[in-house]
């Protein structure tokens, strides 16, 4: 489990193909502190390390995994956000975040308002009934808060904005129109909307 508050931006060092993706992931974690087998969330994918040196970690990323993600994550020289998993009593400052993507969505536009950046997604059918105005949303494993929503006939547009601490400490810092997003909605309206399925 993670909140959504990224503590590092790694870069895939080296990407190999085997039955699996291995990717070798820099990053500025005291890697000594880090168990093998240890989750870290990679652009908000939940990966177990594999193997680790000094300032790199390794994670294998499956065909399932590369086929449900945003394209262009897995691929040496991307920036990646990066969060340990959760422990008992630190402080949830984002929201709760499982890890597990729900969707990809596509920039449509990002443009600077005041010192943020208004960042405007569109999302596919999937998505759209789990984002509400004021809740939250983790895009590339950011925890974030919708700021509106509207339904389009290809799913749905909302925005959020970055504020400029959030682009320094991830790598929305080279936001623009056309990048893919990794979605993950809200476990909450994720559990709702399972319960009103199965109502119907």
């Amino acid at each position: 489990m993670f909140t959504g508050i990224i503590t590092d931006v790694g870069r895939v060092l080296t990407a190999e193909q085997r039955g699996d993706l291995r990717l070798r992931i820099l990053c500025g974690y005291d890697l000594s502190t880090v168990d093998l087998g240890a989750s870290i969330a990679c652009s908000g994918v939940c990966l177990t390390v594999v193997d680790k040196g000094e300032d790199w970690f390794s994670v294998d990323v499956s065909a399932e995994t590369i086929r449900r993600t945003a394209p262009d994550l897995w691929k040496e020289g991307a920036r990646l956000n990066l969060e340990r998993a959760l422990r008992v009593g630190d402080e949830l400052g984002g929201h709760i975040v499982t890890g597990h993507v729900d969707g990809v969505g596509e920039v449509e536009a990002a443009a600077r308002v005041g010192d943020s950046v208004r960042m405007t997604v569109i999302a596919g059918p999937e998505i759209e009934a789990y984002i509400a105005a004021k809740g939250s949303v983790a895009l590339d494993g950011v925890s974030l808060t919708v700021n509106e929503v509207e339904p389009i006939s290809e799913g749905v547009r909302f925005s959020i904005n970055i504020i400029p601490h959030t682009a320094a400490e991830t790598s929305f810092s080279e936001i623009a129109a056309g990048r893919k997003l990794n979605i993950e909605i809200d476990v909450l309206a994720r559990y709702i909307g399972r319960m009103m399925e199965l109502r119907r």
